[in-house]
C-alpha cells in the first residue's frame, strides 16, 4: 500500500504555504505506521533523520499535524452507540456557557458552531440506547439549551479521515 501512495505524491510548486510531495510521503508514513518514530520514517522514505524532524516540527509549527497521540476508538472502551445531536441555544449569551456545560460531559467527543436553523452539532457516543438518553439528557440539561434533536449513527461509512487530504493539498488527487 504504501508504494501506492508514494508512487502519487509529487512535487506541488505553485504554492509555496502548501504541503510537497515529501510532506505528503512523511504525512502518508505516519498515518499508515503511527509508530514508524522519526528514524523509521528516514529509513523508509529515504531521507536524512534531520530532514524528518525539521519537516515535521514545520508541520506542527504551521499546524497541519497537532499531535502524534493515539487515535481511540471509543466502541472497544464500552462506547459503541455514536449520535450527532443538533442544539439551538438561548440567544444574548453566545456560545460560551453551552460549551463550558458540554466540555464537563466525556462522552461529547466534538462540537461545532454550524448555520442554519440550528446553533450547534455535537457528536457523543454511548453505551446503548439507554445511555444514550442519558447522555442527552445531560446535554439538555442547560438553561441555555432551548431545543435539540438527536440521531443514531447506524454505521460508519467513510471514518474520519485527513489523507486524501493531505494528498490533495500536495497536488496529488
Amino acid at each position: 500500500m504504501m508504494y501506492t501512495v508514494l508512487a502519487v505524491c509529487r512535487p506541488r510548486m505553485d504554492n509555496p504555504t502548501m504541503i510537497d510531495a515529501l510532506d505528503c510521503r512523511l504525512i502518508t508514513a505516519f498515518t499508515d505506521d503511527p509508530g514508524i518514530g522519526v528514524l523509521g520514517a528516514s529509513r523508509a522514505l529515504g531521507v536524512a533523520r534531520g530532514t524528518v524532524q525539521a519537516r515535521l516540527d514545520r508541520l506542527a509549527a504551521r499546524g497541519v499535524i497537532h499531535s502524534f497521540a493515539p487515535t481511540i476508538d471509543p466502541a472497544p472502551l464500552g462506547y459503541p452507540v455514536t449520535a450527532f445531536c443538533t442544539l439551538e441555544i438561548r440567544q444574548g449569551r453566545g456560545h460560551e456557557p453551552v460549551v463550558e456545560h458540554l466540555e464537563a460531559i466525556p462522552e461529547v467527543l466534538e462540537a461545532y458552531t454550524i448555520t442554519g436553523a440550528t446553533d450547534l452539532i455535537i457528536r457523543i457516543v454511548a453505551r446503548d440506547n439507554a445511555d444514550l438518553q442519558r447522555v442527552i439528557d445531560r446535554v439538555v440539561d442547560d438553561v441555555h439549551v432551548t431545543r435539540a434533536s438527536t440521531s443514531i449513527a447506524l454505521a460508519t461509512r467513510i471514518a474520519f479521515r485527513t489523507l486524501p487530504l493531505v494528498q490533495a493539498a500536495a497536488g496529488t488527487h
